[in-house]
């Protein structure tokens, strides 16, 4: 269409004439010459005069067109217009393109947009099926597409709404599936419009449309847009450990991309290379950029401190922070997870067997592990870290060089050949520029001749390390004097941190600080953040300074010293760890973590039972108030069995073994067929001594003997150990069914808690009062009560305080707040909540209940099955598994299935007693009260009476109870209900458990039949 400079259109007629239009058009103001038109107009040939036929059409045209529009030249013709639309497009498209790229997105959207209302309908249409016509639509057609995602990609980069625009991306990228720009856009206008999963979806979709097709993979652009999706860090969701680190990262981009991507679609991938070519900084770098992908969190795992690979899973336990027996499998069950395992080479078997086992339990973890070579695990990706190249090496050395020396500007060709010389290897790069402090460039160049022999052309057969990253480290270590040398060989024992003070007790040095920051200034030390001067020495250069003390003959004594500073350490720490100032020691203990179990395992190693047993007797609190329980025991446990105990001082293998038994107690585990039960202390001084006997008692099941041992020790001056004592005993009167006296005893152990200013023990306290608090009925005081303990706990480190959150919960659902209860429960297994799988079990109990006390059995089951897989993926506890028995009980009662209830509630009892945890079997008592209902309703009240026997106290809150109550009542009366429910209730905890079992046998035992069988049973 032709439109005069009036705006009047002008349309042409007749086909052949719109292809003449059209050709000429194309190149408005320019001569299109009688061959070039005769070829556009007759491909095929057209007739014999084809010029005269030419001339023919034109006059046609011109007769058409304004006067002097369309002029003869020699050789051919002109058309002279003021504007065409396709050369317009693409000459504000190319203007648009240029001003985007140049980096003014503002001046190159109205550009685009002016150039893209141009179009109307499909390229030069009229002329569809004309070869020059066709070749011209599909460019101009590839033209408009191009500026199209210019248009986009600037209107993305100045802000507008990308929500709008994903729909004209999916349109598009559906008409040109090969199109990889358009699926780049895609990618960024639905992450921008906070659909990322949608867009790793695009991706990872044109990713195998790419390899299927082609057999290709995914430019640089589109990785580089996919890679932002995956590195977009929400801050508030991060959780994990990792450090920001304090230099910048250099290089590497090929390599950061590639496993990031990687490890986006697999789930294991291990970092390979030779010792210093910077393994660590790449995993920590990708996993910092892709931390807000992980709600689970980002756990770096350093295991250069680890010697025994037996230890390999403690070490990723401790990082991660579990408690009271959690185990691994647990705590990264629930959320994706990264874990970052570093510097595996040492331990490569167990390393290899962990994460090989975590993965194939854990659907929602993925690893990156750092080593000398592959783990040899199915699924493993393995990335090859090569030495730097060239630009990247010299920008390294420059960048470090100008930290010790601001300024710098060292000669290119002297710095490249520097690094050249280092084999581009980051750490040896680093130490050189280190030196810059104090050495000119041309002298660091000049000794680098015989110092880095080993760097070429080393035994292919030796290991890695001792081919070049010894020789790096050699280099440095032969840059310091003797007394320096000695000093850092000693500090090579030190598996964890370092502080001035442990270094001066360990070498012997009264200038500790001073050496310690010469030593870090020259990069063989890494300072550590904190309130005090900490530092720690790199695995390699450890390993090194620890070659030449065991050459020297040092090892043994200076593990002696080691040993013997963090036994000093933990023995003034323990007296306070039970005063108000436990908040100061815990975390200093915390920080010494790794030295006091090597102290530890080197002391059980050697065979010096004195020191492996006075550290644990020094620990014990410290472990008891972090809640690790089951670890506490099992390292307390090893300690006690090291040959040559008659030298161990009595007081301290009392407290050592009072604090093994308690923690046993406190971890569910079992310790009674250990022969040291055998040689209980009947009394010594150490406040952890006075456990001892009680807790074998609750081990044991001789309730009787650790009351009375307990009775022999109070009363008791030092408040702390009156305190444990009392909720010791509260404990044993409570497995008793002796509620009452338990209430004073919980009374006595909060006053003696507070008196001591201990908040663990005053926490747990707390608890056990919150427990009776709830069964009578008392829920404001039991609310406030779990409130405070959940506080105590948060100041000493137990942020997740799990127990207390769901006793919580179900205090205020009790209460009648069943919203709340329910919110507060829901949160803790939302995504990202981060709820280790153990804990998982409670709380899913706990919403089973609501949901079957609110009328939903549907959604009862979904919890009571999402408690049984998380069962199924820990150790059994058969505390839970009883509990969820009897709710499984309950729902088959609700549908009308007695016999199905009768063999859940039989599992549940048995489980109960096996525990031994006799207020858990109340519960399944008062689901078998309703199951002997309708046919026995006296039975079924004495069987209540006897649950409340077994509970300590009648639990008539509880909506289990008074869902049986009720009923029983309107049917037999309130007399005969109170007669029947005394009758069970008359009974001791041995009679109540045998009226419990016979009644789920279906025996009808009465009055002295059952006495007789609790006396069995007591037998």
């Amino acid at each position: 269409m032709v439109v005069t400079d009036r705006g009047e259109d002008i349309r042409v007629g007749g086909a052949r004439l719109r292809v003449l239009l059209t050709r000429l058009a194309l190149e408005a103001g320019r001569t299109v010459t009688v061959d070039a038109l005769v070829e556009a107009l007759w491909p095929d040939g057209g007739p014999k005069d084809r010029v005269h036929a030419l001339q023919a059409l034109v006059s046609r045209l011109r007769r058409c067109l304004p006067a002097g529009s369309l002029r003869s030249v020699p050789g051919g013709y002109v058309l002279d217009v003021e504007s065409v639309d396709a050369a317009e497009f693409e000459r504000l498209a190319r203007n648009g393109g240029e001003a985007l790229r140049s980096g003014d997105a503002k001046l190159a959207v109205p550009l685009l947009r002016d150039a893209l209302s141009l179009w109307r309908g499909d390229a030069l249409a009229d002329s569809a099926g004309v070869p020059f016509a066709d070749a011209a639509a599909v460019r101009l057609e590839a033209l408009r597409l191009s500026a199209t995602e210019d248009r986009v990609s600037a209107e993305l980069a100045t802000g507008a709404a990308p929500g709008p625009l994903v729909a004209e991306l999916e349109e598009l990228a559906a008409r040109h599936p090969l199109r990889e720009r358009l699926r780049v856009l895609l990618v960024e206008a639905l992450h921008g419009a906070g659909r990322s999963a949608e867009a790793l979806a695009v991706f990872e979709k044109f990713r195998g449309v790419l390899s299927e097709e082609l057999g290709t993979d995914p430019g640089r652009e589109l990785q580089d847009a996919y890679l932002a999706v995956l590195r977009a860090v929400p801050r508030d969701r991060v959780r994990g450990n990792l450090r920001v680190a304090a230099t910048s990262f250099v290089g590497r981009e090929d390599e950061r991309a590639w496993v990031a991507r990687r490890l986006w679609e697999g789930r294991l991938v291990t970092l390979v290379g030779a010792g210093g070519a910077g393994k660590t900084r790449l995993a920590t770098t990708v996993a910092t950029e892709l931390a807000g992908r992980f709600p689970g969190g980002v756990w770096v795992v350093e295991l250069a401190p680890v010697d025994d690979p037996g230890e390999v899973p403690r070490a990723v336990a401790g990082v991660l922070g579990l408690r009271d027996g959690t185990t691994l499998a647990e705590a990264l069950s629930a959320d994706e997870t990264l874990i970052v395992l570093d510097n595996c080479e040492h331990v490569v078997e167990a390393a290899a067997r962990l994460a090989g086992e975590l993965l194939g339990t854990c659907p929602s973890l993925r690893v990156l592990a750092t080593s000398r070579e592959r783990l040899g695990v199915d699924g493993e990706a393995l990335c090859p870290v090569p030495p730097l190249d060239d630009p990247a090496a010299a920008a390294l050395f420059a960048e470090r060089a100008a930290a010790v020396r601001p300024g710098f500007t060292g000669d290119p060709a002297t710095v490249a050949e520097i690094c050249r010389r280092l084999d581009g290897l980051p750490l040896a790069i680093e130490l050189a520029a280190a030196r810059m402090r104090s050495m000119p460039l041309d002298q660091l160049a000049a000794r680098l001749g015989d110092r880095f022999r080993l760097l070429n052309g080393g035994d292919r057969t030796a290991l890695a390390r001792h081919r070049t990253l010894r020789a790096v480290v050699a280099w440095s270590w032969n840059l310091l004097d003797d007394a320096e040398r000695r000093f850092a060989e000693r500090l090579a024992e030190f598996p964890g941190t370092i502080t001035p003070d442990t270094a001066a007790r360990v070498t012997g040095r009264p200038d500790a600080l001073d050496v310690l920051d010469s030593l870090a200034d020259r990069s063989l030390l890494q300072a550590v953040e904190g309130a005090e001067p900490r530092f720690r020495m790199l695995e390699t250069i450890r390993e090194y300074g620890r070659e030449r003390l065991a050459e020297a003959g040092g090892t043994g004594r200076v593990r002696a010293a080691h040993a013997a500073c963090f036994l000093e350490l933990a023995e003034r720490a323990e007296p306070h760890l039970r005063r108000p100032e436990q908040l100061e020691w815990i975390p200093r203990l915390a920080a010494e973590r790794d030295n006091l179990l090597a102290a530890l395992q080197f002391a059980t190693e050697r065979g010096d039972a004195g020191t492996a047993v006075r550290l644990g007797a020094a620990l014990a609190v410290f472990w008891m108030i972090q809640g690790d329980h089951a670890e506490a025991a099992r390292r307390l446990r090893a300690a006690l069995h090291v040959p040559g105990r008659e030298s161990v001082p009595e007081d301290a293998e009392a407290a050592a073994l009072g604090g093994y038994l308690f923690n046993t107690v406190m971890s569910g585990g079992d310790a009674r067929d250990d022969p040291l039960i055998g040689g209980l202390p009947e009394r010594a001084a150490h406040p952890l001594a006075a456990l001892a006997e009680p807790a074998a008692a609750l081990l044991t099941g001789d309730n009787a003997g650790g009351l009375a041992a307990i009775d022999r020790r109070l009363p008791e001056p030092d408040p702390w150990t009156r305190a444990i004592l009392y909720l010791t005993r509260a404990m044993l009167n409570g497995n008793g069914g002796e509620m009452d006296a338990a209430h004073g005893d919980i009374a006595a152990a909060e006053a003696g808690f507070r008196e001591a200013g201990e908040r663990a023990g005053l926490a747990l306290t707390l608890t056990f009062a919150a427990d009776t608090q709830t069964v009578s009925g008392r829920f404001g005081e039991a609310i406030a009560t779990l409130e405070e303990a959940i506080g105590l706990l948060r100041m000493l480190g137990q942020d997740d305080a799990c127990m207390q959150r769901v006793m919580l919960a179900v205090a205020r659902a009790r209460s009648g707040d069943m919203a709340r209860a329910r919110d507060e429960l829901a949160a803790m297994v939302a995504p990202g909540a981060g709820t280790p799988a153990r804990h998982l079990v409670p709380v899913r109990l706990a919403l089973g209940d609501l949901a079957r006390h609110a009328g939903s059995a549907a959604e009862a089951q979904e919890h009571y099955d999402a408690a049984e897989r998380e069962l199924d993926r820990v150790p059994s506890y058969p505390q839970y598994r009883s509990l969820l028995e009897t709710a499984r009980g309950q729902l088959a009662l609700d549908r009308d299935d007695p016999d199905a209830a009768r063999r859940h509630l039989r599992t549940a009892l048995t489980l109960a007693v096996g525990a031994p945890d006799i207020p858990i079997a109340a519960v399944a008592g008062y689901a078998a009260a309703r199951l002997r209902a309708a046919a026995d309703p006296r039975a079924a009240a004495a069987l209540l009476g006897a649950a409340a026997v077994l509970r300590g106290a009648p639990d008539t809150h509880n909506p289990d109870v008074v869902l049986v109550t009720r009923p029983l009542r309107r049917t037999l009366g309130e007399r005969a209900y109170r007669a029947a429910r005394d009758r069970g209730g008359s009974l001791d905890v041995p009679g109540a458990l045998a009226l419990l079992d016979d009644q789920l046998q279906g025996d009808q035992l009465q009055g002295d039949q059952l006495q007789e069988r609790g006396q069995a049973r007591r037998r």
